[in-house]
């Protein structure tokens, strides 16, 4: 998909990442706004960053909660799509694709580098961000 950037703090934050792990971190940002622009009630995504790494939000709709992707500190070899620990996300993605996905804590799904990308999981993990608002919505409803 190839989105251009809209803010130029974002394009640095890629450009600095190292070669083995930007293409991953790009097909990680194509899987955000692919799923978004599929996911009724979404709308537009902004990105921006937020403490130092890319970020994505729904601030037209306000439908769901901010997804954060960036390379593991502490493992040069990882990613990982980080998510509000004070949402329930993390655990529900556990018990859906305990099989599939690797999880850290109550804020992340963790990617390594070197495998396949788990992509139709992760589709349904970030649907599930982006529409997490609009779904706690529907519930009180």
């Amino acid at each position: 998909m190839k989105k251009p950037f809209n803010d130029p703090a974002v394009a640095a934050v890629f450009d600095a990442y190292p070669p083995e792990l930007k293409a991953r971190l790009f097909r990680l940002r194509d899987l955000i706004f692919e799923t978004a622009a599929e996911t009724d009630g979404v709308g537009a995504i902004e990105e921006t960053l937020k403490w130092g790494q890319p970020s994505y939000l729904t601030p037209e709709t306000k439908s769901g909660t901010t997804i954060r992707i960036d390379k593991l500190k502490s493992d040069d070899g990882r990613t990982a799509l980080f998510f509000h620990c004070q949402t329930h996300l993390v655990d529900t993605f556990r018990e859906i694709f305990r099989d599939d996905l690797e999880f850290e804590g109550n804020r992340a799904i963790i990617l390594d580098a070197a495998e396949e990308l788990p992509e139709a999981p992760l589709r349904h993990c970030i649907a599930m961000a982006l529409t997490y608002h609009l779904n706690k919505r529907k519930k009180r409803a």
